[in-house]
């Protein structure tokens, strides 16, 4: 084969393959392109591309079929000529095991990310037993609305201790000195109470943080 029909049918393979990748992109559900946004299907070698996409890659080879046709005018040896032909080859080939494991790519994506997140969720309920407030609910710590609605109600336990202070420390300054102990007792409690409350009230804060942020580090990443 003659060099001017190798460009020529290598010209005929990339327009076939365009076609077939074109259609193969055209047809991603979001959720696949989401889940494979940030996956590399090639080696590096091969392509730089990651994502569900395979456009690029018609691209890419575009350049080389350029190349080679330089090399070809530039009379390369024969050897340097084979090599950027195997290489163009590889490449196709690479596409083409690409379109058909598309599903195979997606599925795997989920399976990884379903375990991230429960490695993550394990993460969070071994601190959670840890950390002294498993008299919280650990379901509360997997939900946001939740873990609102639990802070609110220690912010409130927070007043209620505070007045409650206030009341038997006024009671305390007016009580007979045989009953001073008693209430000294009370309030010392009320106090404890309290601070227990207040550090409860950083923790569930500190989780609402945890929550939120790998929504926020998605919503960037896929804003940008």
């Amino acid at each position: 084969m003659n060099t001017n029909e190798l460009l020529k049918r290598l010209t005929v393979q990339l327009k076939q393959l365009e076609q077939a990748v074109l259609t193969h992109d055209a047809n991603l559900p979001k959720r696949e392109q989401k889940l494979l946004q940030d996956v590399d299907r090639f080696n590096s070698e091969l392509f730089i591309q990651s994502g569900a996409k395979l456009a690029p890659c018609i691209e890419q080879i575009g350049k080389s079929i350029s190349q080679l046709e330089k090399l070809i005018k530039g009379k390369m040896s024969t050897s340097t000529i084979a090599l950027s032909c195997e290489r163009i080859q590889n490449r196709f080939s690479a596409v083409r095991r690409a379109l058909s494991t598309t599903s195979l790519g997606v599925k795997s994506a989920a399976n990884q990310k379903a375990f991230r997140i429960a490695t993550a969720k394990k993460r969070r309920n071994k601190f959670h037993d840890e950390s002294g407030f498993n008299w919280i609910a650990a379901g509360v710590m997997h939900n946001s609305h939740q873990l609102y609605e639990e802070l609110n109600k220690h912010l409130n336990w927070v007043s209620t201790f505070e007045q409650k202070i206030l009341n038997l420390q006024f009671k305390l300054d007016s009580c007979h000195s045989a009953d001073k102990i008693q209430m000294q007792n009370e309030i010392l409690l009320v106090h404890r109470r309290l601070g227990k409350c207040r550090q409860a009230i950083s923790y569930i804060e500190d989780r609402i943080q945890a929550f939120e942020r790998p929504f926020s580090q998605t919503y960037k990443s896929f804003n940008r």
